[in-house]
């Protein structure tokens, strides 16, 4: 008896000891790493499209719709660049108070000057009705991964 309570205990604390392994290895997938942050935007996503300034001087214009932002509907992304060189855009979004889980979609480009990613997504809702939540762009230009992001309110 005593051994089969020493070898359940023994494989309790392998299995914690597992878990815990693999959310440390799986944590950098829940915040992005990028080679440069650019500070938080003054911009309501939830009022009207955002623009910022690119480290390489080009221009960014992100938004989001339909306006205000619903939880729980189709949102249109969309985000469309003057003066830089774009390979890839994902949209990270992360609740400011609250841990919603990984939501990070890739948009897609459309050919053209100037370059166009769009894509849809949506939001989970809040018990609460109303959140804030952040959004932020990863930009890969080809030479650095640039964070900008943005915050919004959706609900009430």
């Amino acid at each position: 008896m005593l051994t089969k309570n020493l070898l359940l205990d023994a494989a309790i604390l392998l299995t914690l000891a597992i878990l815990g392994v693999i959310g440390y290895r799986l944590a950098p997938l829940l915040s992005p790493k990028a080679d440069i942050a650019l500070p938080l935007s003054s911009c309501k996503l939830e009022q009207q499209s955002c623009t910022a300034t690119l480290p390489d001087g080009g221009e960014l214009e992100f938004s989001i719709e339909p306006r205000p932002i619903p939880a729980l509907k189709p949102l249109q992304l969309q985000a469309s660049f003057r003066g830089s060189e774009v390979r890839k855009v994902e949209v990270d979004f992360a609740g400011t108070e609250m841990k919603m889980g990984y939501n990070r979609p890739q948009l897609t480009g459309q050919p053209g000057s100037p370059p166009r990613f769009s894509g849809q997504a949506s939001l989970p809702v809040c018990i609460t009705g109303s959140m804030e939540w952040d959004a932020t762009v990863l930009v890969d230009t080809g030479t650095a991964l640039v964070a900008v992001p943005f915050r919004f309110q959706t609900g009430n």
